[in-house]
């Protein structure tokens, strides 16, 4: 039986249970704020600073929130941005994303390409190929090393030193990547430099290709998809790099509102 609709809002289940209910709102709190105290927890929730402790433990317990080191203060953890990927997936962002990219290779002329995250690997989910005599395939289920890919990187580039770390555990990756120490710390540098320039880039030497990437961000900022167009490098010189990172940009910015507006209906 449905629940009641009173002056337009719906109202709450006929038998709640209040420690579900409080570990609900304070989930859905974390969607507003990224951190939170444990008092400022009590007060809004409306229970004893004991009883909100015992909440987050068990939500820092199943991973739906950590604990900042030193700082007292509380976070989003992996299992919430798991959910948050997961329901992306669960829209088919295909679906939104085709016609989005039959627009962006018209306007690049080259091949372009929508993947997401698999643990440390990428997939690319659906593309368009461009129609010069020299391009690059359509690479559409192919599973790839995130960190050795513009696409990857695109989406990694958004993640935190700790989310970084659960992906990619030194020396012990699961879904075949290893990172040694040398590696982590040019993955950091690479990243770094992504975020200050706006786009993610990578030379496939062995193919001469060129790739130029960009991530596609929810509500709270998180990459759960990326955008990206590749080209022999004798057509993608810095110079259209930039151009093309724009292009990508912009068809981002169209695929983030058209998943904003599903996700509020």
């Amino acid at each position: 039986m449905p629940d009641a609709v009173t002056n337009g809002t719906k109202a709450g289940p006929n038998y709640p249970i209040s420690s579900v209910d409080n570990a609900l709102r304070l989930v859905l709190m974390l969607r507003d704020q990224p951190r939170l105290r444990l008092s400022g927890i009590a007060a809004t929730l409306d229970i004893a600073p004991s009883t909100a402790h015992r909440l987050l433990a068990m939500l820092v317990h199943h991973g739906f929130v950590r604990q900042e080191d030193g700082m007292g203060t509380y976070v989003a953890g992996s299992a919430l941005l798991d959910l948050g990927l997961a329901a992306v997936r669960n829209l088919d962002i295909r679906t939104y994303a085709r016609p989005i990219l039959a627009d962006l290779v018209k306007k690049t002329d080259e091949t372009v390409h929508l993947a997401q995250l698999e643990g440390s690997r990428i997939r690319y989910l659906a593309a368009a190929e461009s129609g010069r005599p020299l391009r690059v395939a359509d690479r559409t289920g192919q599973l790839l090393p995130a960190h050795r890919t513009a696409t990857g990187k695109a989406i990694l580039a958004s993640f935190t030193a700790r989310q970084l770390d659960e992906i990619f555990c030194l020396d012990d990756v699961g879904g075949g990547a290893r990172l040694s120490p040398a590696d982590r710390e040019q993955l950091d540098a690479e990243l770094a430099e992504i975020r200050e320039r706006g786009y993610a880039t990578n030379h496939f030497a062995a193919e001469d290709i060129v790739s130029v990437a960009v991530g596609v961000r929810d509500h709270r900022g998180a990459s759960i998809a990326s955008l990206n167009a590749s080209a022999p490098s004798s057509r993608m010189t810095r110079k259209r790099q930039v151009a093309v990172a724009r292009e990508l940009q912009s068809a981002a910015a169209q695929l983030e509102d058209l998943l904003g507006t599903v996700g509020r209906t």
